[in-house]
């Protein structure tokens, strides 16, 4: 299926988000159709916070690498990396040359969120530049805390859709009425981050079209890395792991393709 498609399958696409190629291929192999990126953990990796344009060179780099998956690459690109629109499209062109089939661009960042028309410009200019690439634009209202009400999202997202976005991200949504009128008023498959105590289903219900784990993954392997050294320390059996052999497996399959 296209990545297209896969937004309107019997499920909600539960879309993985790497943060390098290892990841990746973990995701691929257990059975994910698609994999997105997240750009707090390809920040993180850098040593820098999310959302302040540091990630541009390593998040091309990362598309470039994984553009050689066999499945669709969705690539979190920010704000774009740039007030200018024209700009913002020529990036995303470099990113979709590199294999990627979708992009995520947010209308939020550390200044909070910017004018309406101004990401809808961005959206209008990368769609212009790439027709089919999927354009996810996300909307940060609930994410912010700022203009946080069904109506002001659903207003941002109008003027999205009406730009050529594909799909709307709405991360921070969480509460199931809010989810439920945000899939009612948004005429393109709506995205949300992962809610818990929400399963898969639950929001295929409530009109979720897709899932992305955002930088969950990324937060719980550090957690994760910290919880077998501090067992080694400790005298505590260490938790199991995929087999030293197999993951330089998957490595050795990715450097001959």
């Amino acid at each position: 299926m296209t990545f297209h498609e896969l937004h309107h399958g019997d499920r909600p696409l539960i879309l993985p988000n790497a943060w390098d190629v290892p990841s990746a291929l973990a995701f691929l192999d257990a059975g994910f159709p698609a994999v997105g990126t997240t750009s707090f953990g390809v920040a993180a990796g850098l040593g820098r916070p999310d959302g302040e344009r540091a990630t541009a060179g390593a998040n091309l780099a990362l598309a470039r690498a994984l553009g050689r998956l066999p499945c669709p690459v969705s690539v979190d690109i920010e704000d774009g990396y740039a007030d200018d629109p024209g700009q913002v499209a020529a990036y995303a062109a470099e990113v979709a040359r590199a294999g990627a089939a979708g992009v995520n661009i947010e209308d939020g960042g550390t200044t909070g969120l910017v004018a309406p028309a101004a990401h809808a410009a961005k959206v209008a200019a990368i769609k212009q530049e790439c027709p089919n690439l999927f354009v996810n634009a996300r909307v940060d209202t609930y994410w912010l805390g700022e203009d946080a009400t069904v109506a002001a999202t659903l207003d941002r997202a109008a003027a999205y859709v009406a730009a050529g976005a594909d799909g709307i991200f709405v991360p921070g949504a969480v509460e199931p009425s809010v989810i439920a009128s945000l899939a009612a008023g948004i005429p393109v498959p709506l995205n949300v981050l992962v809610v818990p105590g929400l399963s898969a289903d639950e929001t295929a219900r409530l009109g979720v079209r897709r899932v992305s784990t955002g930088s969950l993954p990324y937060r719980a392997a550090l957690d994760a890395a910290v919880g077998v050294a501090t067992a080694v320390r400790d005298g505590r059996p260490v938790p199991a792991a995929t087999p030293y052999a197999d993951a330089q497996a998957r490595l050795v399959r990715y450097a001959r393709t």
